[in-house]
């Protein structure tokens, strides 16, 4: 099997010999249908094949190359299986490097044999690194337990929907809490910078599909599903969970551990029941203050890592699609965006989780703190655009060497940002934040945000040297996106929830300074997001099965 790169598709041409039907059915569905297609018969143009030549057919990657904006392509890379004389003849005469034999890596660690374990695995969180893991040990044979403080995703959705229209926040499910994790209420990106060289990556994505997620995630650069498709997908997963002999238990918070000779023995959930514990994940998200301060009194090693805080910028989309598409803007599905700044005080400034056609959301989970972050549904079809601009805050930016040092950091400007707002969400025009004054009135952009909102001052709730290099950067983006700086963009705060400012040690084999714990994901700080969360859960999964599975003799 050859694996070709750089094979383009003309998206300018494709739209001017298609433009009554994509007009009238939207580029996804026109384009989807003959997609296939056109790759194949771009494949044997270029090389010379006959389509009945074709054995198997793969699309591997796909991504815009929008740099010209009257010449905007398609580039895949394939894979395809042709007669052993045909691939020897196209690698012999090939030049420009970009065919090669097949090296994909597929994922398959070995997971059969006698299950040699006591008591069923533990695994405590549901999001992306919990439910991979629950998942990958519940078709194992395992029978995992899962316990999740928050609520199942169909009561969290309702619970989380009450507090953004103004009702009490629930501090056990919201939207950092409860079935499928923070992640549930974001954009569902799926892309990741981890190096796939095991094939986890690969395999997550299938799991996903598997569950309802749309086929293109197996491909696309930037894959995405939104949190109206995600909501379906993680219930199909705890289903399947369920239905092969594990537990999925919801509002259950584990709030004591029993370990013996550094070795875990049992655990307590709500206060009152005790189970017996041989392994057990830690799968418990980037905001789960109260078990890391837990864990820190039980002796369990960890370190402080850096973080970022910022705010929140709203565009108009269209400014966006503009700017990235040119004629194409609204044909073509929502532009994104990455942005990098290095400030003159030495500083970082980074776009992050940007969501194209998205909300603004008030992520709280604590009492009279605030954070907000982004989410966007599969079609991102709302009018603003919005992303993190966040400043990367180092450990010795603390002022101690207390490991949860920056979990007190992150609530100083949460409880500030909630002062700010009089427990609404503090919003300030961009013009009203370089002279640090209260906006009074809105200009072209409204602000797309899901919580109550009032205008403020967002120097009150950030350290002076991130407003300092988001001055900085916010102008410099001006350059590379027209209008980025436009007087009447949105800013809104604090994002301080970016990754965890904490991280749980593990060694070669995976567990804690206390045998049978498994630190896990993002909130273990082994991850960022939710692809590289389910990878870190299959990476216990595999850690878990080497252990305590052995083969058939």
């Amino acid at each position: 099997m050859l694996r070709i790169t750089q094979l383009k598709i003309n998206i300018n041409k494709f739209y001017k010999e298609n433009k009554e039907k994509i007009e009238s059915y939207g580029w996804k569905k026109i384009y989807g249908e003959k997609e296939v297609a056109l790759v194949k018969n771009r494949f044997c143009k270029i090389f010379r094949c006959k389509p009945e030549d074709i054995k198997k057919f793969n699309i591997v990657k796909c991504s815009i190359d929008a740099r010209k904006k009257q010449e905007i392509y398609y580039n895949y890379c394939i894979e395809v299986e042709l007669p052993t004389k045909i691939e020897k003849n196209i690698l012999n005469k090939e030049k420009q490097n970009r065919v090669t034999k097949s090296k994909r890596v597929h994922y398959c660690p070995v997971n059969s044999g006698k299950i040699n374990m006591i008591h069923r695995p533990v695994i405590v969180g549901f999001g992306p690194a919990g439910m991979f893991c629950a998942l990958s040990l519940a078709r194992a044979g395992f029978m995992p337990i899962v316990l999740e403080q928050g609520q199942q995703v169909e009561k969290r959705k309702e619970q989380v929907e009450k507090f953004w229209a103004g009702e009490e926040l629930d501090l056990y499910s919201n939207v950092q809490f409860g079935e499928g994790g923070a992640g549930t209420f974001s954009d569902g990106k799926l892309n990741t910078l981890v190096k796939d060289v095991s094939g986890r990556n690969q395999k997550v994505l299938e799991m996903f599909v598997e569950h309802g997620a749309p086929k293109e995630i197996l491909y696309m650069q930037k894959p995405h599903i939104g949190t109206d498709r995600l909501c379906e997908i993680v219930k199909s997963i705890r289903e399947e969970i369920i239905a092969l002999g594990g537990e999925v238990r919801f509002e259950s918070k584990v709030t004591d551990l029993r370990i013996e000779n550094k070795k875990v023995t049992g655990l307590e959930w709500n206060h009152e029941y005790w189970m017996d514990v041989e392994v057990l994940v830690l799968a418990i998200g980037h905001s789960a203050r109260e078990t890391f301060h837990q864990l820190y009194t039980k002796g369990i090693s960890m370190e402080q890592k850096p973080f970022a805080i910022g705010v929140r910028i709203e565009h108009k989309q269209e400014m966006i699609d503009k700017n990235q598409y040119g004629d194409l803007a609204g044909i073509l599905p929502a532009a994104d965006y990455k942005l990098t700044y290095q400030s003159s005080n030495g500083r970082s400034l980074f776009s992050f989780c940007m969501c194209p056609g998205g909300y603004v959301v008030n992520a709280s989970s604590e009492r009279e703190h605030l954070v907000v972050n982004g989410m966007s549904n599969y079609a991102r079809d709302e009018e603003n655009a919005n992303s993190a601009l966040v400043v990367n805050i180092n450990p010795e930016d603390l002022g101690s060497d207390f490991v949860l040092a920056g979990i007190e950091f992150q609530r100083k400007w949460e409880r500030l940002a909630y002062q700010c707002g009089k427990g609404k969400i503090p919003v300030q025009l961009w013009k009203d934040f370089k002279n640090k004054r209260i906006s009074k009135e809105y200009g072209d952009i409204k602000h797309n945000i899901k919580g109550l909102t009032t205008f403020g001052n967002l120097w009150d709730c950030l350290p002076q040297y991130v407003c300092e290099t988001l001055l900085e950067g916010i102008s410099y983006f001006g350059e590379k996106i027209k209008g980025y700086d436009r007087e009447d963009a949105l800013m809104s705060g604090v994002e301080t929830r970016t990754s965890s400012p904490v991280r749980i040690l593990r060694g070669e084999k995976l567990e804690s300074n206390i045998e049978g714990i498994y630190p896990c994901g993002e909130g273990a700080g082994y991850a960022g997001g939710i692809t590289s969360a389910a990878m870190d859960g299959l990476k216990i999964f595999e850690a878990i099965i080497t252990k305590y599975q052995k083969p058939n003799n």
